[in-house]
């Protein structure tokens, strides 16, 4: 059914959800999402990339490893694992580390003393993500901040490349004997380039997994500690770099009923939580809000409250970056950036030649500006409504006369 995340890689999975919290509850959704898409009749994986201490486990009541093993009908189950992507990757460039090694009179590690550094799980996400044959893979992912830090990955790693080793440069690979022997200009080993191309090949296959149509995050609440503003904070730094919710899940919240109990303590709580979840649904704007109510002691119960019989909330995406044309109006061209729940305190923006740095708290991009603005000089930039406007006023130097 399915194919080890250590072989070759199979077409992604036309469905890929990356559920996301900072509870436990995190768990509990990811685990209940993929018995519901098995129980549809679809080849469904779990995986735990960020499970450190066995949650899953406990739930499903069996050990997850990195091979996958079947669970229940059309489920299977599996878990990252950092120490063998971390020798994996050590294991391709030891080899050309060991003159160097040698000259500075140091001996190689071995295998079993390797220890994963930090970061590592975002790179055995990112393998993971497209090497599953199946319909959906469900994934409980690291929480909000780590995940978007692991998706931003790709772009972030394929633009310090491009800098470090540009693709053009491999165009001298002929010419380095002659170069070397002529002008004695030191030349990349021919095992760099190989080394590029690899990198490039695994960043392309990263990034084509992040960015497919069947991939979204949906995020968990507890039902019992809202944080409108954090959950804003989390919205916008995904949008920041080309995500929006599919859904937002709101985990352990009190049954329908309890307002109306005699108890006028729960019968407060209950009406207070439901105001809470009425204006955070007015909030989400199109984002579907999921509650899964107490007291659902089973994963097939909390599956049944959240989705029902129907297939689930649906991939979503942030509204493109457009162009506005007011140059006849205002003699200015405005840049639309979606940015749901970002707040201006936190923004920051800096030009930087053809690019626009974007940060929004502890988010930042870097995004390449469209053509048309590459000619133009910041005139301001304002924050509306879920959307970053930039104005750009022509250069006169460098824009077209008439």
């Amino acid at each position: 059914m399915t194919a080890s995340a250590t072989g070759s890689d199979p077409a992604l999975p036309a469905r890929t959800v990356l559920v996301s919290g900072d509870s436990p509850a995190t768990a509990v959704v990811a685990a209940a999402t993929a018995l519901h898409a098995a129980r549809r009749g679809l080849r469904t994986v779990l995986l735990a990339a960020d499970d450190p201490h066995r949650t899953l486990d406990t739930l499903l009541g069996t050990r997850l490893h990195a091979e996958p093993a079947p669970y229940a009908p059309g489920l299977t189950v599996a878990r990252t694992d950092e120490q063998a992507v971390f020798r994996r990757a050590y294991g391709e460039v030891a080899g050309r580390l060991k003159p160097a090694l040698d000259l500075l009179g140091a001996g190689e590690l071995d295998p079993e003393e390797l220890t994963a550094l930090p970061g590592t799980g975002r790179l055995a996400l990112l393998h993971a993500l497209h090497g599953f044959d199946a319909d959906v893979l469900v994934v409980a992912a690291p929480p909000p901040a780590e995940l978007t830090a692991a998706l931003a990955l790709p772009e972030q790693l394929d633009r310090y490349l491009a800098r470090l080793l540009p693709e053009q440069r491999q165009a001298a690979r002929a010419l380095r004997p002659l170069l070397a022997a002529v002008a004695g200009v030191p030349m990349p080993a021919e095992w760099l380039y190989e080394a590029r191309g690899r990198a490039a090949a695994a960043l392309g296959r990263a990034g084509a997994a992040v960015t497919a149509p069947g991939t979204s995050v949906r995020l968990v609440v507890e039902a019992a500690n809202l944080r409108p503003e954090e959950l804003r904070r989390i919205r916008a730094g995904l949008a920041l770099h080309g995500h929006r919710p599919d859904a937002v899940v709101v985990h352990g919240a009190l049954p329908a009923g309890a307002a109306g109990s005699p108890d006028p303590w729960l019968a407060g709580r209950a009406r207070h939580q439901e105001e809470q979840l009425a204006a955070l649904a007015a909030e989400l704007a199109g984002t579907p809000l999921l509650t899964s109510r107490e007291p659902e002691l089973t994963l097939e119960g909390v599956a049944a409250g959240l989705y029902g019989d129907g297939p689930g909330p649906a991939p979503a995406r942030p509204a493109p970056r457009t162009v506005e044309d007011r140059l006849a109006e205002d003699g200015l061209l405005l840049w639309h950036l979606a940015l749901p729940g970002a707040d201006r305190a936190d923004l920051d923006l800096v030009r930087r030649g053809d690019e626009l740095v974007v940060g929004i708290g502890a988010y930042r991009r870097i995004l390449a500006l469209p053509s048309a603005l590459r000619r133009c000089t910041v005139a301001g930039a304002g924050l509306a409504d879920g959307v970053l406007t930039v104005r750009f006023a022509p250069d006169p130097a460098l824009w077209p006369r008439g």
